[in-house]
């Protein structure tokens, strides 16, 4: 079965690995088309229902956990789908490596933010709760091993039919559960076992249609290399989950959860745009690897595509979001969240520099940059807590927005201008932001 409209399959079918290509960027964005949509009219139904107050508290805490997530994943997606994709041969070896070391990682990370949650807040048992049942998804990252696979294969249906199967029913459970006036931590329960039942089923697949589990092969050797490719990934990861989710954590700490929950609303509205770019990158990455094995011009040539692309999808979003933001906000959420609407209007401009971010990242894993890609990441990371201790006391949420706007734009664009390697990446974004280009671009359509 493939997605591709007839019109365009047309005059792609010549080309079997662009038309693979393209039918992967149609699963993937009806994946989170459907999130989008479904989730979220079940998000704001559950943060009408939780109120301001307990919508953010729940978002705080994963806000919390999420920042564990990378040391559970050890930077290991994009160097194992890269792996494969060199090296096929050995692909039951690196996925069963990879395995190992991302079950040992999620145990690492689960005790760390047990205890970390302890220490901050002390005296808030339903927190420390929330915190211990959605943590334990970290012990389920080993089960992402499936996603690696199809997706290294260009074959994300099948992620797409698992996730959506489970999201669909789960999100039907949730609704039920505000049908109930169900508790807080209801919601926490559901969301841990729909991770759990993804997590089976994923496996189970893959066994179906990949390497089975039983012919997975675990080696030290690969371990060591694995690591060795990824630990910069590792820091990189954390330092942008930081950068991502700290506004959060910061709000909570210094104004309370009910700011969190407006906070949350606003990021929630911008944040669903972000499935655009992961999506075409994640489709478009074995095939960028390819150019640069054939041809260095080639390879620039197609970097160059996606960044205008990326800066006029984002842009298409931002510009007519900034002077909806209110009335979205207000439709969507209630009046109790209606000071999200600034919020949102400043937030949305983040979308321009993390579509590049995204799209630049896949370029330092293909350069073997990754020490140049942590360094981005900490300068982000420190810039943004600075921005926010600096901001937050004095605006509150919106300091926090204007904070990640300015931190993602030092992160993603002037960072390379200072490096003499990132450099053309620098002009090549800036060309891509050109507004003649964007115009240019918008006319020819």
């Amino acid at each position: 079965m493939t997605l591709i409209p007839a019109f365009i399959y047309r005059r792609i079918a010549h080309r079997p690995n662009l038309v693979r290509i393209v039918d992967n960027i149609g699963w993937l964005f009806f994946d989170k088309l459907l999130r989008m949509g479904v989730g979220l009219l079940v998000g704001v139904w559950v943060a009408r229902y939780l109120g301001p107050e307990q919508f953010g508290l729940l978002n705080f805490a994963l806000a919390f956990t999420g920042l564990f997530a990378a040391i559970a994943t050890l930077g290991l997606p994009e160097i194992v789908v890269r792996d494969i994709v060199r090296d096929p041969e050995n692909a039951q070896m690196t996925l069963g490596t990879a395995a190992v070391l991302q079950l040992i990682g999620g145990l690492v990370a689960y005790v760390l933010m047990l205890v970390a949650i302890v220490y901050l807040r002390p005296d808030d048992t339903l927190l420390r709760s929330i915190v211990a049942i959605l943590g334990a998804m970290m012990l389920l990252k080993a089960s992402e091993i499936a996603v690696y696979w199809f997706e290294s294969q260009v074959q994300s249906k099948y992620t797409v039919w698992v996730q959506n199967s489970v999201f669909l029913v789960f999100a039907a459970v949730k609704v039920l559960l505000i049908l109930q006036q169900a508790s807080l931590i209801s919601f926490v329960w559901v969301m841990f076992a729909e991770a759990l039942v993804i997590a089976m089923i994923l496996l189970v697949i893959m066994g179906q249609h990949g390497p089975t589990l039983c012919s997975l092969r675990v080696s030290i050797e690969r371990s060591t290399a694995l690591l060795r490719d990824s630990w910069p990934m590792i820091l990189a990861s954390i330092a942008v989950t930081v950068y991502m989710r700290i506004d959060q954590l910061m709000l909570g700490q210094m104004i309370g959860d009910e700011a969190v929950g407006i906070y949350s609303a606003a990021v929630r509205i911008s944040e669903v745009w972000y499935f655009i770019p992961m999506a075409i990158v994640a489709s478009v990455f074995p095939a960028i690897l390819e150019a640069k094995q054939k041809s260095e011009s080639q390879y620039y040539a197609r970097l160059q595509k996606l960044y205008d692309l990326m800066v006029i999808i984002s842009v298409s979003v931002a510009l007519p979001m900034t002077f909806l933001a209110t009335p979205i906000i207000v439709l969507l959420f209630g009046e109790a969240y209606i000071s999200a609407g600034t919020v949102l209007a400043i937030y949305i401009w983040a979308s321009i520099f993390v579509f590049l971010g995204i799209a630049s990242g896949k370029w330092f894993l293909a350069e073997d940059h990754q020490m140049l890609l942590l360094r981005r990441s900490l300068i982000g990371s420190i810039a943004n807590i600075g921005l926010n201790l600096w901001l937050i006391p004095l605006y509150g949420a919106v300091g926090a927005a204007s904070a990640t706007v300015i931190s993602q734009a030092i992160t993603t664009l002037f960072f390379d201008l200072l490096q003499a390697v990132t450099r053309p990446m620098f002009l090549m974004k800036l060309t891509a932001m050109n507004p003649l280009r964007i115009l240019i671009f918008v006319r020819k359509i």
